[in-house]
């Protein structure tokens, strides 16, 4: 199976563009490529009950972040400070390496 590459990485500064935290900015948590979906730090959390177990002996309601398509989020540029889409530019080095299209800088550090 083909491994699905995402715009965004784990750790990057992001911007909401759809659905309830739409405008709100957090780094993300978790990324999974074989869904393209990923999980932002406090945002998109949503309240999941749960019965008494071992682990947990109360139970009760969880708050808990929920994973978002990654076509619902764009990359927060650190130039321009800006949400932005993002291209792929191979540099002199042979490496690939981000690129924010509005600044035209390299993303990744």
């Amino acid at each position: 199976m083909a491994v699905n590459k995402l715009h965004v990485k784990k750790g990057d500064l992001v911007q909401v563009m759809v659905g309830k935290d739409k405008g709100k900015q957090g780094k993300v948590a978790r990324v999974f490529t074989d869904k393209n979906r990923l999980t932002v730090e406090n945002l998109n959390i949503v309240k999941r009950h749960t019965r008494p177990s071992q682990m947990n002996q109360e139970g009760g309601i969880v708050e808990k972040e929920a994973a978002m398509a990654a076509s619902n989020v764009l990359l927060v540029c650190s130039a321009c400070n800006q949400p932005a889409r993002t291209g792929v530019r191979v540099l002199a080095d042979g490496t690939k390496a981000r690129f924010c299209k509005k600044c035209n800088e390299i993303v990744d550090k």
